[in-house]
């Protein structure tokens, strides 16, 4: 599994809106300053988040964005499948029933299962508060590490 771009700028878009949901709609022009993102690429991100009700828009001179939740109630999961689709160390994995010929006998696919659990259970419990929280308490007002 690699995480493309979209999906660790995603991250950290919803991060930043995490830290500042205080200061209600947040600009795209704002978080690009702080996140050093492109406004054209935070377009296209923000497109996502929206149509799957992730963020709220406001138009206007005090427009922007803002999270539609409490950021304890998205997963990093939630935004990682939301951005970057399966999140799968190999395609084989991603069939109901793994119509790989060699299935029944491939003495490697307990160990994709298992490294896939590892996987899921990880992103299924670190939350977008987790990484606000984190990035806090490093002192940063952004998601540069992510």
């Amino acid at each position: 599994m690699k995480v493309s771009t979209r999906g660790r700028y995603a991250l950290r878009l919803m991060i930043d809106l995490a830290q500042h949901r205080d200061e209600g709609f947040i600009s795209l022009k704002e978080i690009s300053s702080r996140q050093g993102i492109t406004v054209r690429y935070l377009e296209q991100i923000i497109a996502i988040l929206l149509k799957a009700g992730f963020v709220q828009s406001f138009r206007g001179k005090s427009g922007g964005y803002r999270l539609s939740r409490n950021p304890r109630e998205y997963t990093t999961e939630d935004i990682l499948k939301l951005t970057e689709g399966a999140l799968l160390p190999l395609s084989c994995l991603a069939a109901q029933e793994n119509q790989c010929p060699r299935a029944s006998h491939c003495s490697t696919l307990p160990f994709w299962k298992g490294l896939h659990k590892v996987i899921a259970d990880y992103l299924q419990h670190v939350t977008l508060e987790d990484l606000a929280e984190q990035q806090k308490n490093i002192g940063c007002d952004y998601g540069a590490g992510i």
